[in-house]
């Protein structure tokens, strides 16, 4: 079930003042306060729910499986403006008005007004993941175990080059959400990918290749689903992720999370590559015994946080 807090008088990093912003979240497992906290943020285009029938990390979340709603209480906030509760809409005319620390600071004050003092882990992939990075800079204290996956601590030139490549097909295409979500597609995949699936095979009935008619297929169904102003707010978001702004430097900001640290890297991904991962590993191992690196090895590129489910599951059945 949907829940709604509200936000009063929040600052953006900015320095823009919002009188009150909606935080909505679901609440899944065993109620608050009686288990456990497990922090789960969304991806760009998620939301907060997570487990059950439409859940979109099902395969993860739920009864008996590697996060367990018998064991834990499961909480998901949705970042303010994705659209999944349409109220919060009207609020963000101007879509660069939050970066990332500030999606972590309205988390975290969600937390406060939830009375939610300690989390037993957060855990989020790609955009969720840079919110947990943020979040555990914020809150050094708050955290027992931090996984981001598929996910940095900062946006890389490289990402930072393809938000601005989705950003100006959103301002200026005839069909924006749509013809975002095509070239997205080319970087949450993998050429390896689109082989395994489309071997340059024919759509006959569609006169089209199937790899152009599944592209289109995704951008139709993400367009039938998901609002421009929305898209235009998380990808500014992703754009914008970095811990050590106006902070001190990467090692100093590490010094100070308490957390055991997980990276879970994918081995094909092409957006939060792999290679970034292990720089940032070997950084934190000159100052913190507890982190640890660990690689989802799959064909299927960034995506695969969303697809290798088993593979996941037994990458953190230890922590779990």
């Amino acid at each position: 079930m949907l829940q709604k807090l509200e936000i009063l008088n929040y600052n953006t990093t900015k320095n823009k003042r919002i009188d009150k912003i909606p935080l909505t979240y679901e609440v899944f497992g065993k109620p608050l306060h009686s288990a456990p906290v497990v922090l789960v943020n969304h991806a760009l285009t998620g939301n907060s729910t997570v487990c059950g029938d439409h859940g979109w990390w099902n395969g993860l979340i739920g009864e008996g499986k590697c996060i367990d709603t018998n064991a834990y209480t499961v909480l998901s906030f949705n970042i303010p403006g994705n659209g999944y509760h349409r109220s919060d809409e009207y609020l963000y005319h101007d879509y660069k008005i939050f970066n990332a620390r500030d999606i972590a600071a309205i988390f975290a004050e969600g937390l406060r007004l939830m009375n939610v003092d300690s989390l037993y882990a957060v855990i989020g992939g790609s955009i969720g993941g840079g919110i947990a990075w943020e979040l555990a800079a914020l809150e050094p204290k708050l955290i027992k175990n931090l996984i981001p996956i598929a996910a940095d601590w900062k946006s890389t030139d490289w990402l930072k080059a393809n938000c601005l490549v989705q950003e100006q097909i959103l301002l200026n295409s005839n069909n924006p959400v749509h013809d975002a979500r095509l070239h997205a597609m080319l970087i949450y995949r993998s050429p390896d990918s689109f082989k395994l699936k489309f071997n340059r095979t024919y759509n006959v009935e569609e006169d089209v290749f199937n790899i152009e008619s599944w592209l289109l297929h995704h951008g139709k169904k993400l367009d039938d689903r998901y609002t421009l102003p929305a898209y235009k707010e998380l990808n500014h978001i992703l754009a914008n992720i970095d811990i050590v702004h106006e902070r001190d430097g990467f090692l100093e900001v590490i010094k100070t999370i308490e957390s055991n640290i997980f990276i879970i890297s994918v081995d094909s991904d092409m957006f939060f590559t792999l290679t970034e991962d292990l720089i940032t590993f070997e950084e934190i191992k000159k100052i913190k015994q507890n982190v640890e690196h660990r690689v989802i090895n799959s064909i299927h590129g960034h995506d695969a946080f969303l697809i290798e489910f088993e593979q996941l599951s037994r990458l953190l059945k230890d922590v779990f």
